[in-house]
């Protein structure tokens, strides 16, 4: 399976520069996936499987949940990680992307500047510098920074900037990214993500409170998203490709919710390829969470792609992904690829808009 099955092409206008006001007022493509009750339920890569498409509204997905489904979000709460300093000797300006937490003041980071090098010092505040350490060769740095964590974290929040992701271009951030480039259910004590789990920007207070009065149960669970999610995909062979692993905590009642409503036949939601991919690492491989009296956690690198069984979903709110992207292979684990490429052909003729700020989608399977 090569790299380019999983290209597609773009055009710049359709790549979304402002999120949508009111969030639930973007627009939902529906690919409702038709299959034969014989066709195995968690492996929907069959030529048996036809797809359907409806275009929707984001409020309009209560429409497709049920009594007794579970609709699992992630309630990891972005922080501004993206910090400005100044070289000390030079003066020269440096971009440091704090991107995973080692130890109490070293930082993997992504580190943006010129003639970077270890020993460069980088002060951001008059209580914020660091030091470069070491060079991983993965696009990341070791940095030593001079204040433990609840002291740098505290500073951080003042002067960091929201990470949007490159394709959103702005003379400079606004205020409000700080506010709507975070999920409504983003939890403060699960702050941690670099990125934000953008297929649960839709939801309001609102459309939650109108799917629980429909019965549907609402779960939390925990991944920080960290760069290696949006890391590019460098072999052309994509079997060959390592993802970066990130944090997940699971509570276990949420687990015991899961399996019940599995064994009742009702439907498993995700809400974004990071509650996807948190389910799936723990129904495939369970012994390799650790446990508390209430929760399963580790550090997941799980990379789903064509072919993979699914063990815990069955269908996926998402937005719409980067050519190429792991994130893209994921869905078209769940859909199939050549379903996928249906559906964003019909996505961008009918002008949705794309990836963070953009539009969303629902994968769901129904029996014909």
């Amino acid at each position: 399976m090569n790299l380019s099955d999983f290209d597609y092409t773009l055009a710049p206008e359709l790549i979304a520069q402002q999120p949508k006001e009111p969030r639930d007022h973007s627009r939902l493509l529906c690919l409702r996936l038709r299959r034969s009750a014989t066709t195995n339920a968690r492996h929907i890569n069959k030529a048996d499987v036809k797809a359907k498409i409806e275009h929707k509204y984001f409020y309009d997905i209560i429409d497709y949940l049920n009594k007794g489904d579970v609709l699992v979000i992630n309630n990891s709460k972005v922080f501004p990680a993206r910090l400005i300093g100044k070289k000390e000797k030079t003066n020269g300006k440096m971009e440091v992307f704090l991107h995973r937490q080692i130890d109490d003041v070293i930082w993997q980071c992504i580190i943006g500047g010129k003639n970077v090098k270890p020993g460069l010092k980088t002060n951001f505040s008059n209580k914020l510098n660091c030091v470069l350490q070491k060079n991983n060769q993965d696009g990341t740095w070791d940095v030593k920074f001079n204040l433990k964590h609840s002291e740098m974290m505290r500073v951080v929040n003042k002067i960091g900037k929201t990470p949007l992701p490159p394709y959103i271009k702005r003379p400079q951030q606004k205020e409000s990214d700080k506010k709507r480039y975070q999920t409504i259910y983003a939890d403060d004590n699960k702050t941690g993500s670099v990125a934000a789990p953008t297929a649960g920007l839709h939801f309001t207070p609102e459309l939650l409170k109108k799917i629980k009065a429909k019965k549907v149960k609402i779960e939390h669970i925990t991944l920080h998203v960290g760069l290696g999610t949006f890391a590019p995909v460098k072999v052309n062979d994509i079997k060959k490709h390592k993802m970066h692993s990130e944090f997940v905590e699971i509570k276990k009642n949420t687990i015991d919710k899961i399996k019940k409503a599995k064994k009742e036949n009702k439907k498993i939601i995700a809400v974004g390829t990071t509650s996807a991919r948190s389910l799936e690492s723990f129904f495939s491989n369970p012994t390799a969470f650790k446990q508390t009296s209430t929760s399963y956690f580790a550090w997941v690198d799980i990379f789903i792609y064509p072919g993979y069984k699914f063990k815990a979903i069955d269908a996926m709110i998402t937005n719409f992904h980067l050519p190429k992207s792991t994130l893209l292979m994921l869905v078209s684990a769940l859909a199939g690829k050549n379903n996928i490429k249906q559906a964003y052909q019909e996505a961008i003729k009918q002008k949705y808009r794309f990836y963070s700020y953009g539009d969303a989608m629902l994968i769901k399977r129904i029996l014909c």
